[in-house]
């Protein structure tokens, strides 16, 4: 199936913006199971092929809007400091990706059969990382291999909320910080 391209602004980027506030209309008073495309159609003023020939099925529309819920809209927090800032970003991913709402969006993410939707999540964590690393650099700090902080700590992470075995707490995050950067970090442990 082709992809239609998407001018930002036009008619079909209007088309977008109902869809997705169709989408998360229905998923505050809907069950998630009782969505249907027709439905969303319906809510958002489009006619139901609009969303196959756009979306193909439901995963997708789902994965989309999941995608533009997880787009950041702001930059990580500076406290001054990289191992600071790691773990300032770290322990709050780990609260949002471990919320009910954080774990619908990566059940719809991780359900879309392209790849594109989790690609594209990958990369805004790969951009908030690199961004902290930047700023350390700039700040005269060492700085990090943001592939080992990805494995070392966002991963593990992940893992943990995903298959729900055991809590990702802040305490948590913070050893995997601990294990990666050794003494650098036990001056940012947190109190549980």
């Amino acid at each position: 199936m082709a992809k239609e391209m998407i001018r930002q602004g036009g008619r079909s980027a209007r088309i977008q913006q109902e869809v997705h506030r169709a989408v998360n209309q229905l998923l505050k008073t809907t069950d998630r199971a009782a969505i249907t495309l027709p439905m969303i159609a319906e809510r958002a003023g489009v006619t139901p092929s609009t969303l196959y020939r756009r979306w193909g099925d439901l995963s997708q529309l789902l994965a989309d809007v999941a995608v533009a819920r997880m787009r950041p809209i702001a930059e990580p927090e500076d406290t001054g400091e990289m191992i600071g800032d790691l773990t300032a970003f770290i322990v709050q991913y780990a609260e949002d990706m471990s919320s009910k709402v954080g774990r619908e969006m990566l059940t719809d993410v991780i359900g879309s059969y392209s790849g594109d939707a989790s690609q594209k999540c990958c990369g805004y964590t790969l951009q908030h990382l690199e961004t902290l690393n930047s700023r350390a650099l700039a700040r005269g700090e060492p700085g990090f291999d943001v592939r080992q902080v990805i494995d070392g700590v966002v991963a593990p992470v992940m893992y943990h909320i995903l298959f729900n075995d055991r809590e990702v707490s802040a305490g948590y995050c913070q050893s995997l910080i601990q294990r990666l950067f050794g003494g650098a970090a036990d001056r940012h442990l947190i109190a549980e």
